[in-house]
Parts: C-alpha cells; structure tokens; sequence
C-alpha cells in the first residue's frame, strides 16, 4: 500500500479502475503542481492557503449545521407548530440522511472526481437551505433538512479527501489537518452560538439562510483554487449503496428514537425500534458480503486491514459517542439549572471552541516530532479525565468553578486526538480509496454521536425519572409526619427536586460517557502504530502486484484479496 499522496502513480489500481497516465520526463502531473511544496515564489503557498481555507470553511458549514437548529427549535416549534416527538425530526431528518449517505458520497468523489462532487454538495446543501428557509409547513421543513443531510454527506468525506489532493505528506498536510480538526471540534460549540445570536437578534429562518451565501461563495472558490483529482472510469456498486445506506440509516433512526426520554418512559422496546434496529443488523450484513464479493465495491476491505486506520475509525467511535452527549446534557444543564439564556449559553461555550483551535494548533508540529501515538493517547486520557470531572457537577456548581476547567481539559484533549487521528485514517490508503476512507472517519462520528444520545439519553432520562419518584416520596412522607397537606396527584415537582434530579441524572451520563473515552484510550494503546516518519513520507516502496493467474474471471482475485484483508482485520491485534 503506497502513500495517499502518490499511490495512484506507483501502485496498480484495483479491478475496474483504469491506470492514471504517467507523466512525461521533466513534466508534472496536475495533482502534483498543486501540492507541490516548492512555492518559493509565494504563488504556491498562497494557493494552499486559499484551498485550505475553502475546505475548512465547508466543513464548518456542515459542523455548525448540526448544532445551529438545536437552539432555534423552540422557535420552529411555534411557527410550524410542531408536536414534541415531531420537533425532533427536524434534527433527525438531517442526522439520517447524513449518516446514511455519507459512504456513497465518499465513493461518488472517487469515482466522478473529488472537486467536481464537493462543489455539487455545496450547491445541493445551499439550495436545500434556502429552501427550508422559507418553509412554511412541517414537510416543507423536514424534506429541506433531509436534503442538507444528502448535501453534508457529500461535502465531508470529499472535504477530508481533497486534502490528500491538494497538499503534499508532510507539514503542509499535517497543518492543513489541524485546521480540518479544528473546525470539526469546534463548530459544534460555535454553532450553539451562532444559533442564539441569529434566533434572538434576526429569525429562526436565519439559522438556515445564513448557509446559502457561504455555500454559493465556498463552491465558487473551489473550482478556482482546488485540484480535480482523476475521474475513475468504474460504476457504483448499486446493491452495496443500497443496503450499506439503508442500513446506516437504519441504524441512525432506530438509536435516535430508542432512547428513554425525559418523562422516563423507555422506547428500547418499542416494535418500530426493534424493527429498525433488527432491519440494519440484516441490511449490514448483507452489505459485508456483498462488498466482499463485489469487482466494484463501495467499501474495499483493503481499506479495513490496516490496523492503524481501524484503530482511528473506532477512536472516533467511541469519541463521537460521549462529545455528542456531552454538549446535548451540558446545554440542558446550562441552560434549566443554571438558568443561562441562549445566546449566554453559547457564550459559555467559547472557551471550549478556542480549546480545540489551540490545541489542534499544537498538535500539527508535535505530530511531526513525536508520532501520532502519544497524542492520541494523551488526548484521549485528558478527553476522559474532562468527562469524569463534569459527572462532579451539583445543582449549586459555578461557571468559573465548576464548568470553566472541565471545558478546557475536554477541548485540549479533542484537539490533539483529532489532528493524529485524522492523519492515520488517511495514511497509506491508496488514492483511489481517500474518498471511501475519510466517508468512513466520518460515518463513525455520526453513527458514534446516535449511539451517544441513545445510550447516554436512557441512563441520564432513567436517573432523572428515578431521583425525582424518591424525592417526592420522601417530601410526601415528610408532609404526613409533619401534617402538612400533600400536593395532589399530577402536580409537578418543585423546581429544586427537578433541578437535582436532572444533576443526577446528567452526571450519571457523564461517568458513562467518561468509561467509553477510556475505551477509546485503551483502543488507541493496542492499535495505533505509525511513526513519525512514516506521516512524515518516509513510507516503504511499493510492491509488485502479484500476477493474475490466466483462467481466473474478472474480478475474482480482487474479491480473495478483500476477504484476505476483511480477516486480518478480524485478527486479534497484539500488543507490541
């Protein structure tokens, strides 16, 4: 396996794709002018910066997206007149599709070329907001955030994959991940507050328009500054698009409809959980063998067997689980304990945002000199020890005192588990598969994000539910002894019960969201294993394919291959 940067000029293409010509002596291939390092007249540098810039900026578009809505949702509510089980789809029509798609848009860029799909993404994503701007009836909005979903789907992985384009292994890519990393872990919490602002200041429908010039803009700038990597001659593997994007999709909606709520009533054995559920298991599967079999596949599983990357993949998992019930609970908490506002709770949240950038600043030249291992594995520890010390918050705790230090261990320890992380999910992959592999980095946050609020939302709502029932039978037994009047029956409990109980509750989370960051740190000890200088080009030379045998049929030894890799992959990984 060869570098993403120059694999697909040294190293034979899979079935199905056609070689890339070589370039003549003394020329330069386009992907190589573009990333080239040698910019000493400055035109190239300033080249890189400006395709830096676009990337970062369409990836915090679709980062922010996922967060700006949650704010103005009591606003939508009353405009479109919205139930309460109805409201959430207004995030779950966009988590769905996002997640669901995320895979095929992937592939798409590698197929069809990275720049050409990003583009198309942007202006699918920007129409889609335009158009739920304007909405005026619950379907309206709902078909309108499904299509953002489709259009972030598209943007993200190509996003991830057209940094492997546009700037050369080293330095320069290891800075331009720490500006990806940076916006990934910090739009979420920006997002928050652009939110507020637009909602309390301007309308909800802002929360929506404010895309559509920024999308415009970033599409216009992309096709002026970004490289087009080669156009892939192949097809789509339909019958794997299908079930792996029903089966995410599944997956997505039946953990996000799953959890206990805030009423405490359990939906993990609901029968439409249980079949979306059951449905994904089956649709899963099927996509396995049917990518193991495939001359076309949407997911190689030579993009699985490299210990590293599968280590990255899961770390994100697992991260992705505890970060998106971090800010779900922690906004709760902030906003009906502490009494904050929206644009105060935004605000709160700032220093969590300017953790993440310096930290993701910091993390590009330590990469460099000490390897992504110790990163990552100090990153994930501070990630825990963040989770862990917000499970100590009471229903008396400070900002200053109780929520400022949490917030920067947490944030720091993002910071510098995303930079690495990103760098050996993309290291060594062939270029034709940067697509698919950063489709996969991201799949994992957002499928890691749905088990998160679906697992932590029922030990937190169970917690609430439980402490507010031996409240309010403690305060009725003190009543009677007391001969006081007992409230009447459905009277709601006092604002100090709830408030414990919600802290009770919430901390309960955070200790479990703490033990799956703990997992993520145990992960990254028994598989990360590149080097420095393997991230820094120092990769060995590639090898000779091995000759196909005469009588063998198309595609044949390309699906022996990918069961040879899907099964190292499956090995037990050992500890040295």
């Amino acid at each position: 396996m060869t570098s993403p940067a120059s694999g697909a000029d040294s190293a034979p293409g899979p079935p199905g794709y056609a070689p890339i010509a070589q370039p003549a002596p003394g020329t330069q291939s386009v992907t190589g002018r573009a990333a080239s390092p040698g910019a000493t007249a400055g035109g190239g540098n300033r080249r890189l910066g400006l395709a830096l810039l676009v990337i970062a900026t369409a990836q915090l578009m679709v980062v922010l997206d996922a967060t700006i809505v949650n704010v103005a949702l009591p606003h939508v509510q009353r405009a479109l007149g919205f139930s309460g089980t109805g409201l959430e789809w207004v995030v779950n029509a966009y988590a769905v599709t996002f997640g669901g798609l995320l895979l095929l848009g992937g592939r798409a860029g590698d197929i069809l070329g990275r720049r050409r799909v990003f583009v198309f993404g942007l202006l699918l994503f920007s129409a889609a907001s335009l158009l739920g701007g304007f909405a005026t009836s619950q379907w309206w909005l709902l078909t309108a955030r499904a299509i953002q979903g489709a259009g972030g789907a598209v943007i993200a992985p190509t996003a991830l994959a057209l940094i492997t384009t546009n700037f050369p292994q080293g330095g320069e890519r290891n800075r331009a991940f720490s500006v990806y990393a940076a916006m990934a872990g910090a739009g979420s919490a920006a997002g928050l507050l652009l939110g507020g602002i637009l909602t309390t200041y301007a309308s909800w429908r802002w929360v929506l328009f404010v895309n559509v010039p920024i999308g415009i803009l970033v599409a216009a700038a992309a096709l002026r500054v970004l490289t087009e990597s080669p156009r892939r001659p192949g097809r789509i593997d339909v019958a794997g698009a299908v079930t792996g994007t029903g089966g995410v999709a599944l997956l997505v909606y039946g953990l996000s409809k799953a959890a206990t709520g805030a009423d405490g009533i359990s939906h993990w054995g609901d029968a439409q959980v249980l079949a979306s559920l059951a449905a994904s298991v089956v649709l899963l599967v099927s996509f396995v063998l049917i990518e193991m079999r495939s001359s076309h596949p949407l997911l190689p599983m030579r993009v699985l067997a490299d210990r590293n990357r599968s280590g990255a993949y899961l770390i994100m998992l697992c991260i992705a689980t505890g970060l998106f019930g971090l800010f779900f609970f922690l906004t709760l908490f902030i906003q009906t304990v502490l009494g904050y506002s929206a644009i105060r709770s935004g605000i709160a949240y700032l220093p969590f945002a300017v953790g993440v950038v310096i930290a993701s600043a910091l993390a590009s030249p330590l990469v460099a000199r000490i390897g992504p291992r110790p990163l990552i594995l100090v990153g994930s520890a501070m990630v825990t020890g963040g989770m862990f010390w917000f499970s100590r918050l009471t229903q008396h705790s400070g900002y200053a005192g109780h929520l400022l230090g949490p917030q920067l261990v947490s944030s720091f320890g993002l910071g510098l588990v995303f930079v690495p992380m990103a760098l050996v999910a993309l290291h060594n992959v062939a270029e034709q598969d940067s697509g698919v592999a950063s489709s996969l980095l991201n799949a994992a946050q957002q499928v890691g994000g749905a088990i998160g609020l679906a697992l932590l939302g029922t030990v937190a709502w169970t917690a609430v539910a439980n402490s507010i029932r031996t409240q309010v039978a403690h305060a009725a037994a003190a009543a009677a002894k007391a001969g006081r009047p007992l409230p009447k029956p459905g009277t709601p409990p006092p604002a100090s019960i709830y408030d414990h109980a919600l802290t009770v509750g919430f901390s309960r989370a955070f200790v479990v969201a703490a033990g799956i960051a703990l997992l993520a740190l145990l992960i990254g000890i028994v598989t990360i294993r590149v080097s420095r200088q393997e991230l820094a080009g120092a990769v060995p030379e590639p090898q000779e394919a091995a000759p196909q045998p005469a009588a063998s049929q198309p595609g044949t030894v390309q699906r022996h291959e990918d069961r040879a890799a899907l099964a190292a992959a499956a090995r037990p990984c050992r500890l040295c």
